[in-house]
């Protein structure tokens, strides 16, 4: 009886915990600012709601879900760029400490990094995603409903 309960609703949890979650991300471009460099000085900057970030003219309807962070070197000068990402998945293989890497032709790096795991995650350091979360308590809800079914 107990179980019959506990699970619609854990799952109900889960439903609203991803279509309710908006991200807050850091906007900045080194070039403007050079706070917005590494080390990363948040100090003087405010973290944008991504439900706020105009959305680019060739996604209409796309809604940013993520934080991206760009570190940036052309012809030497490195520049970063932080801001709320509408496409991509966080990190590679949803490790969110990897990032793409594209180097090219006359002295040219790019280094991309997404990542969903906490609002401001597009500061230096990224951490686990939000969804880890998400499965620990829906399997801690699963694990005290089967005691409760048995006692």
């Amino acid at each position: 009886m107990i179980t019959s309960r506990i699970i619609p609703i854990a799952a109900l949890v889960l439903c609203l915990l991803h279509t309710a979650y908006s991200i807050k991300c850091w906007h900045c471009r080194s070039d403007a600012d050079p706070k917005c460099a590494d080390p990363f000085d948040n100090s003087t900057l405010a973290i944008m709601d991504c439900k706020q970030a105009p959305v680019p003219v060739h996604l209409p309807g796309a809604q940013a879900t993520m934080c991206r962070k760009i570190r940036q070197k052309v012809h030497g000068e490195w520049r970063y760029f932080r801001s709320c990402a509408f496409l991509g998945e966080p990190g590679i293989e949803g490790d969110e400490r990897f990032c793409l890497m594209r180097t090219g032709t006359y002295n040219i790096f790019m280094e991309y990094c997404t990542c969903n795991s906490k609002d401001g995650c597009n500061s230096a350091d990224l951490t686990a995603p939000v969804r880890f979360l998400a499965a620990t308590v829906a399997t801690v809800a699963m694990v005290v409903a089967k005691c409760a079914f048995f006692h």
